[in-house]
C-alpha cells in the first residue's frame, strides 16, 4: 500500500474525518453551523499536535517528512478551506435565503446578495488553496531564513486561523441571537484576504500554542452552552 499509516500521521487523519463530518452535517436538512462549527474546533485542535507528534519520530524518512507537509495541507484545505464555506452555506439555508429565490423566481434583491456571498466563498476557498500552496513552495526558504534569524515567520495568515475566527462569531451568533450571517460572509472575506497578503506572522512556540489552545478550548465550551441555551 502506498502512503504512510504510522502514528506520525494519525491525528492530520483524524482531522480530515473530523472535517468531513462537519461538511456533512452543517448542510444536512435545513442546515446545522452549530454542529460544523464544532467539528471545525475539534480539526483546530488536533492540527496544533500533529506537527509536535510526527517531529517526535526520530530518523523519519525524506518520503515520510515530505508525505506529512502534503498530507498535512490537503487536510488544513478540507477543514479550514471547504469546512467554514459549508457552514456559511447553512447559514444561508436557515435564512431561506436560497429557498426564496427559487420559489419566487423573480430574483429580487435577494438574488444579487446571494450572488455576493457565493462570490465571497468561492474566494475564501481560493485564498486558502493558494495559501498552502505557497506555503509548501517556500517551505524551505523559510526553513533557511528561519536558522539565520533565529525566528520563524508566516507568510500570509495561516489557514489555521479559521478554527479560532469563525467558531468566535458563532458563539457571539448564539450568545446574543443575533442574525450574524451577512457578518459571518464579512469574516470570511477578511479572513481570505489576509491569507494571500504578503504580511509575517511570527509562529507561535510553545507559549503561544498554549495561549491558542486555552482560546479555542474556551470557544469550544461557550459554543456547547450558547447552542445548548439557544436549543432550550
Amino acid at each position: 500500500m502506498i502512503g504512510v499509516y504510522d502514528y506520525t500521521v494519525i491525528l492530520t487523519y483524524t482531522s480530515l474525518v473530523s472535517g468531513i463530518l462537519g461538511i456533512i452535517v452543517s448542510v444536512t436538512g435545513v442546515g446545522h453551523p452549530e454542529l460544523g462549527v464544532f467539528f471545525l474546533m475539534v480539526s483546530g485542535l488536533l492540527d496544533g499536535f500533529d506537527g509536535r507528534v510526527a517531529r517526535s519520530k526520530k530518523n523519519r524518512s525524506d518520503i515520510e517528512k515530505e508525505f506529512g507537509v502534503q498530507i498535512d495541507s490537503l487536510t488544513d484545505l478540507i477543514c479550514f478551506g471547504v469546512l467554514p464555506v459549508t457552514i456559511g452555506l447553512s447559514l444561508l439555508r436557515i435564512r431561506g435565503i436560497f429557498t426564496e429565490i427559487v420559489k419566487k423566481r423573480d430574483y429580487d434583491g435577494s438574488f444579487p446578495i446571494l450572488i455576493i456571498l457565493l462570490v465571497i466563498a468561492i474566494f475564501y476557498v481560493l485564498a486558502a488553496l493558494i495559501r498552502l500552496a505557497y506555503f509548501n513552495a517556500t517551505c524551505e526558504i523559510r526553513e533557511a531564513q528561519a536558522k539565520e534569524t533565529g525566528v520563524a515567520y508566516y507568510a500570509g495568515l495561516p489557514v489555521t486561523s479559521a478554527a479560532l475566527v469563525f467558531p468566535l462569531v458563532m458563539v457571539i451568533h448564539f450568545f446574543s441571537k443575533w442574525d450574524l450571517t451577512y457578518f459571518y460572509f464579512l469574516m470570511m472575506l477578511i479572513v481570505a484576504i489576509a491569507f494571500v497578503t504578503n504580511i509575517k506572522v511570527r509562529k507561535p512556540g510553545k507559549v503561544g500554542l498554549a495561549i491558542l489552545i486555552i482560546i479555542g478550548l474556551a470557544e469550544f465550551i461557550a459554543s456547547i452552552i450558547a447552542f445548548t441555551m439557544y436549543t432550550v
